[in-house]
């Protein structure tokens, strides 16, 4: 699969980062990973950034649909990797799918000025293909769908009018979507630590973002776990590989 990369470098060096995305275009296979070159270290140099983040691109998300694509033939597995340009959104990625079923991934700025090397993108990059790639929008609709159900009749059996219903499906959705919400966060980090590791990167050099960012502790329905958790999770899958 081959990349327009020389737009998006031209974008992203502004940094700034313009928006711009990386497209795929399909029209040939994919193709066995390539090693990923030496890692850069991050500084505030906005090319930097950039170079790191479309050398990322381009060697881990071959190595995502590959996998995807053995894994879940039935998914969509044309991956879209797009920034999100807004320059007052904090340090975050997220997974997501378009109309047709195709699978984004969406970088902020902050996140990619912020990675101290290329292994904490490619660690993320994998990690948020992983949650496509084990169907977790879907599992985590399907959760919210049965906790909406569940709280509406609880509510509607104790004698609660419609507006009490409402409100009770409503918190039932969330106490769903969050049921299994860290299960899906370890799941993807063990996928993701897979393919980063077979996309040339070190995912334990990558996992340690973790001791970066807050720790969100393990608080009920919470929906990530402890971040000591999450890098002994990888550090484990490494030592399988």
């Amino acid at each position: 699969m081959r990349y327009r990369s020389n737009v998006m470098m031209a974008a992203l060096f502004a940094l700034g980062l313009a928006a711009c995305e990386v497209v795929a275009v399909d029209d040939a296979p994919a193709v066995a990973p390539k090693p990923a070159p030496p890692p850069i270290t991050q500084t505030r140099d906005g090319r930097i950034s950039a170079r790191n983040f479309v050398q990322v691109v381009e060697t881990v998300e071959p190595v995502a649909e590959q996998i995807c694509r053995r894994q879940a033939p039935r998914l969509n597995c044309d991956f879209r990797i797009v920034i999100d340009d807004r320059p007052d959104m904090p340090p975050n990625a997220f997974q997501t799918v378009d109309e047709q079923g195709r699978p984004i991934i969406a970088f902020t700025l902050a996140l990619i000025a912020d990675a101290q090397n290329v292994d904490e993108l490619a660690f993320v990059l994998a990690h948020e293909a992983a949650h496509h790639i084990a169907g977790h929008l879907d599992r985590q609709r399907q959760n919210a769908t049965v906790g909406a159900l569940v709280f509406g009749q609880l509510a509607g059996v104790t004698g609660g009018g419609d507006e009490a219903v409402r409100v009770a499906q409503e918190l039932g959705a969330q106490v769903g979507a969050r049921t299994y919400s860290k299960d899906f966060e370890l799941e993807a980090d063990v996928l993701g630590t897979r393919i980063a590791a077979r996309a040339g990167y070190d995912p334990l050099r990558g996992a340690e973002f973790f001791f970066r960012i807050p720790d969100p502790g393990d608080r009920f329905l919470g929906t990530h776990p402890p971040n000591a958790e999450r890098f002994e999770v990888v550090r484990r899958t490494v030592a399988g590989l």
